[in-house]
């Protein structure tokens, strides 16, 4: 079987809500991602045999596949398919799973895994219209609600059951959500992002374009402190979480291309990395966000690999509980987890997260002179993509 390498990776800088990136259409944010991709790897658009993107809220402006309209608003040619993929918090890291598997195969042999949401211009919780039947904005059916005896799926709920199982007090939660902050702002003023993001235009939400470049991850707040993230109000009463220990909502877009050995032959590039293992597992949907856990396991056995064999690790950071849990049931050291802040100071912009994540990996690696790296994260309904890759 082939080997899946990755060639270019590339990411927006995250924009809050209503934000610097607000008044940007999701197909021409996803499509100035792909723009970017050809003009990294120095592809021939012609030559890419599929786009595959992921998006959570697939409705409104990121209805009628995405992709397949990020596509057409690219410089690719019209024969360029593509398709979308929900995989709730996963989705773009899923997609680099289906174009890998594609390369691998033989199939294919040059294919853009990529990510798009914007929670400013379709946000969280609105794919329907029908009356909210639990916290993740799904609708179950009432074979499930019975399967679960009428338990609520929520990931709040499940993020204070992660604190209650790991014990993991509030303190730790906040003095967590500080230092991804303080992560975030040494990578930022270090230059360590520069190289992964993609300048673009501000659009504000009121149609103004003021005429400079989004560069700077928006969500970061440089005068963070202790005291200031203690004195959030908690999600719910009696509880450890608050927004302040949460992934912060953002719009973005983000991708990588992938291709085979006839790919790097045809593209006559090197590669930067190589994906070497990939795993996706499900389990409790009702404590939900505990799946990285299982995952990493389950895919560090099926690797022949030890945890302390990878050199970084990327967690998503959607609450405080799931990276610090992550750590503690596996083992892992801490110095080497999202060493340049997570999603609580940079943003989850949801279905673009996977492949963000990717493009922050490969760059830390490379910065680092480092070998292995493993990048994991909780999805709704209870399940957890894990890929293992090795920088060349």
């Amino acid at each position: 079987m082939a080997e899946a390498y990755i060639v270019a990776a590339v990411r927006t800088a995250g924009g809050r809500r209503n934000g610097r990136l607000a008044g940007w259409h999701p197909v021409d944010m996803a499509a100035q991602v792909i723009n970017e991709l050809l003009e990294r790897s120095g592809a021939d658009p012609a030559a890419v045999d599929d786009v595959i993107m992921g998006c959570v809220s697939q409705v409104g402006e990121q209805s009628t596949n995405v992709a397949r309209n990020a596509v057409l608003a690219s410089k690719l040619p019209e024969s360029v398919p593509g398709t979308s993929v929900d995989r709730q918090c996963g989705s773009s890291q899923q997609a680099a799973h289906f174009a890998a598997q594609a390369v691998m195969s033989g199939a294919m042999d040059i294919v853009i895994a990529a990510g798009v949401e914007s929670m400013t211009r379709v946000p969280m919780f609105t794919p329907s219209a029908l009356p909210q039947k639990n916290g993740m904005g799904t609708y179950i059916s009432d074979t499930v609600s019975a399967r679960y005896n009428g338990v609520v799926f929520s990931q709040f709920m499940g993020a204070e059951m992660m604190a209650e199982k790991y014990a993991l007090s509030k303190d730790q939660l906040d003095a967590y959500a500080l230092h991804s902050h303080q992560l975030a702002i040494q990578a930022t003023e270090a230059g360590r992002f520069k190289n992964e993001i993609l300048p673009l235009q501000v659009r504000l939400a009121d149609g103004t374009v003021p005429g400079d470049m989004h560069t700077v991850d928006e969500g970061i707040r440089f005068d963070a402190t202790l005291a200031g993230i203690a004195g959030v109000k908690l999600l719910q009463e009696g509880g450890r979480v608050s927004a302040a220990t949460a992934s912060q909502v953002c719009d973005g877009a983000t991708g990588v291309m992938i291709v085979n050995e006839r790919g790097l032959k045809a593209l006559g590039v090197k590669p930067l990395a190589r994906i070497h293992h990939m795993t996706v597992l499900g389990s409790d949907p009702v404590i939900m966000l505990e799946t990285p856990i299982q995952a990493t396991a389950h895919a560090l056995k099926k690797a022949g690999m030890k945890i302390s064999d990878i050199d970084l690790y990327e967690v998503n950071e959607a609450f405080a509980p799931v990276p610090l849990a992550w750590l503690k049931a596996l083992d892992a050291d801490p110095e080497r987890l999202n060493v340049n802040g997570g999603a609580i100071a940079l943003g989850h912009p949801l279905g673009a997260s996977g492949t963000k994540l990717m493009t922050t990996l490969i760059n830390a690696l490379e910065q680092r002179g480092k070998r292995y790296g493993l990048q994991t994260m909780c999805e709704g309904g209870g399940m957890a993509n894990v890929t293992i890759v090795e920088r060349l």
